[in-house]
């Protein structure tokens, strides 16, 4: 008998030991639509005023979507959470972050609708393409130039549609990788768009060789979590519409998704190099969440799927396939609406968490359902976004 308590004893001391160090956090993903055009009247194609000062004005009026999105972060209360939209007052490394600081000060930092107030000590938003101008005739309208569509993400003005990753742990800043100057070409077997009408390439040969992968950027953001470190790794690819024939918005975002896939795979990510230079993917037996409105379903929607699929196949991903009621009651009538993130009625927002390290304990998308009290929340684009906020409960493991 003794010798049964004791083995009992020192499993019961081992597993507290393995226990000890796990640490639980929230991680999620939230297209919030803070982004020029969403404060202004207009028709998409038609001549519109908007700048970098468009945000700060909207934010300074206490705008009521803005009011809505910082509720709706309140109610959910991620420990992480990437948001994508959020545009990039300053999109330059002097960037002093005013638009941000102000929304987790004045917002965030504040009671909304009765909710507690949620603060994140430590953010990242780092310089994007979206708005910053190639020189060169992008979209085929015969201009060099040109903004929106000569941006090497299409853009307004310089950090338009930007990102920013919100923390309350401490992010690991000297050892983040930025991939915004990587070029498509040199990615192997890239999908170069051609024109189909004649078999010519769609850029002229020094665009493409000058041409950027990112829309807006991919990044790995290490942060510690306790005593364990896990990469947050972030983008915005394109969405694979409004192009022509040549597909090239297509062909982007599923070379964007793609650059994931092989980032985290052994034998794949030696073409990958950073923004200072360094090559290579991440290391084996790391803990990475990939996140971001990725603008690509492999059932639904005009996405190339294969880019889509193989990054949610990959075998160093679980996909948790978080649900809603509202998402199922905005499109009965579809077998995958539960799983919806956006509402033209696809899943286009991802919490991609890695087999190693993590176990999934709990999920969901903020979509409530018609009859819900919050609904006003998410009723329309006005209201907050037209995308949904997406979360995972995450435990580390050993």
């Amino acid at each position: 008998m003794k010798l049964k308590a004791s083995i009992l004893a020192l499993a019961t001391l081992f597993t507290t030991m393995s226990n000890s160090h796990a640490a639980k956090v929230k991680v999620a993903t939230f297209n919030v639509s803070m982004e020029a055009l969403n404060y202004v009247e207009h028709q998409r194609g038609e001549p519109v005023s908007v700048s970098e000062n468009t945000l700060t004005q909207a934010l300074n009026s206490q705008h009521p979507q803005i009011a809505n999105i910082a509720e709706i972060i309140q109610r959910v209360r991620p420990d992480i959470i990437l948001l994508n939209e959020f545009d990039n007052q300053d999109n330059s490394a002097n960037n002093q972050h005013r638009n941000l600081r102000q929304f987790i000060n004045d917002y965030l930092n504040k009671s909304q609708n009765k909710q507690a107030p949620i603060n994140y000590p430590y953010f990242y938003q780092g310089t994007v393409n979206t708005g910053v101008n190639s020189g060169y005739d992008l979209d085929g309208n015969g201009k060099q130039g040109q903004l929106p569509g000569d941006g090497f993400g299409y853009g307004h003005f310089s950090g338009h549609f930007g990102m920013a990753i919100l923390s309350k742990y401490p992010i690991q800043e000297s050892k983040i990788r930025s991939f915004q100057y990587f070029k498509w070409q040199d990615m192997p077997g890239a999908l170069k768009p051609i024109n189909p009408e004649n078999n010519s390439a769609w850029f002229s040969d020094k665009a493409w060789q000058n041409m950027r992968l990112s829309s807006k950027s991919h990044w790995d953001v290490p942060i510690k979590v306790n005593d364990v470190t896990l990469h947050i790794l972030a983008s915005h690819p394109t969405p694979p519409v409004f192009d022509g024939p040549e597909d090239r918005n297509g062909k982007r975002n599923h070379d964007e998704i793609r650059f994931w896939h092989d980032y985290i795979s052994d034998k794949k990510a030696s073409y990958i190099y950073d923004d200072k230079g360094s090559f290579g993917g991440l290391n084996n037996n790391t803990r990475f969440v990939i996140l971001g409105d990725l603008n690509a379903s492999n059932v639904d929607g005009d996405a190339l799927t294969g880019g889509i699929n193989n990054l949610l196949n990959h075998p160093k991903i679980q996909d948790a396939k978080p649900i809603s009621q509202g998402g199922q009651q905005h499109s009965p009538d579809n077998p995958n609406a539960a799983q919806h993130t956006a509402v033209w009625r696809m899943r286009a927002d991802y919490v991609l968490p890695s087999k190693f390290g993590l176990t999934v304990t709990n999920s969901g998308v903020f979509w409530p359902a018609v009859t819900d009290e919050n609904y006003r929340l998410i009723k329309d684009r006005k209201a907050s976004s037209d995308h949904r906020l997406v979360w995972l409960e995450l435990e580390t493991n050993n």
